[in-house]
């Protein structure tokens, strides 16, 4: 591992000015990809600044909204009696990663920001235009069964890990921040994240030193009848193959609206418009729900190895919306 300053801070103001002024630094909260990363080699900044004494930590409701401090963990937000009763499909998705240990320390500003899990990635020694942009992608000519087949470019197919962002995608969130020159946004869910084209190593629309405050997500008749359905290698500890992130407004037998999110099968949290206007005003079947996955990956590309995700996901989605509808 490289040396490195640890920058311990009591502000974010001065937080944020801590890192806006060294090129080379990066906020620290858990930690739990950012050192991974460290050790690696993948990423070495030359200095850590500590946010975990500054950021609110908090779960609150104001004016109708939940929102949710950036400091927030896993495990806290996960267990929280507003997300569980209002948002099930985000307590599900949370508790679907990682495990219990690292649930306990990763935040949630930490876990929108988590980096892929591509093996070319994470190999210094192989080509990766996410790591170095413009040095070519290993994984377009080698093995890419864990691969994205939704939201691709000639440049990276790095699938995004998380599966609390699936879940925040189809939620609306909106990401809230702060800039270096004291400036504060309100960032579409669906607009933080960015897909790859020809950048891939510009992940999220976040300047240096913009750091995200925390959360806000608008409770709903949709986000109260949620579910998170992850499909994955082995039942713990493991990435998703394909995952969904369903909501159902169903007035008799006919879906009045829909919120659909995809996971492990896109460069970037996956929301699907298409699978939503194929199941809104249409009645609850099966044959609604395989037509609205078929939409959904109406515009995959597959590559040799991972072409079964375009079924699975499939799949992974009709059965997430046949769980959900037994449940309600």
């Amino acid at each position: 591992m490289h040396p490195f300053q640890f920058v311990e801070s009591q502000t974010v103001e001065g937080a944020i000015h801590a890192v806006a002024a060294d090129p080379q630094a990066v906020f620290f909260a858990g930690g739990t990809t950012l050192v991974d990363l460290m050790k690696l080699d993948v990423m070495t900044p030359g200095a850590l600044v500590d946010v975990n004494r500054t950021l609110p930590n908090a779960i609150v409701e104001s004016g109708g909204t939940i929102q949710i401090g950036a400091n927030v963990r896993n495990s806290d937000l996960a267990e929280h009696g507003l997300i569980r009763e209002r948002f099930p499909v985000l307590s599900e998705a949370v508790l679907a990663g990682a495990s219990a240990q690292l649930r306990n320390m990763a935040s949630t500003g930490g876990n929108i920001l988590q980096r892929t899990r591509c093996p070319y990635f994470r190999e210094v020694h192989a080509a990766c235009n996410k790591r170095v942009c413009g040095s070519g992608c290993d994984a377009m000519k080698g093995f890419h069964r864990s691969h994205a087949v939704l939201g691709t470019s000639e440049c990276c197919i790095a699938t995004h890990p998380s599966d609390m962002c699936v879940a925040l995608a189809m939620l609306d969130a909106v990401v809230s921040t702060q800039k270096a020159n004291g400036d504060t946004r309100r960032i579409p869910f669906n607009e933080f994240h960015l897909l790859p084209g020809e950048t891939p190593d510009r992940e999220t629309v976040l300047e240096h030193g913009e750091i995200i405050l925390g959360i806000e997500i608008e409770p709903s008749r949709l986000s109260r009848q949620s579910h998170y359905l992850k499909v994955r290698d082995r039942a713990s500890y493991e990435f998703a193959l394909a995952s969904a992130a369903v909501a159902l407004d169903v007035d008799g037998d006919t879906i009045r609206a829909a919120r659909i999110g995809l996971g492990g099968v896109a460069t970037k949290p996956w929301r699907s418009p298409e699978a939503e206007a194929a199941l809104t005003g249409k009645p609850v079947a099966k044959d609604t729900f395989r037509a609205a996955a078929e939409a959904a990956f109406a515009a995959a590309k597959p590559r040799r190895d991972n072409a079964f995700k375009i079924e699975l996901g499939k799949r992974t989605l009709v059965r997430a919306l046949e769980e959900l509808w037994q449940r309600h």
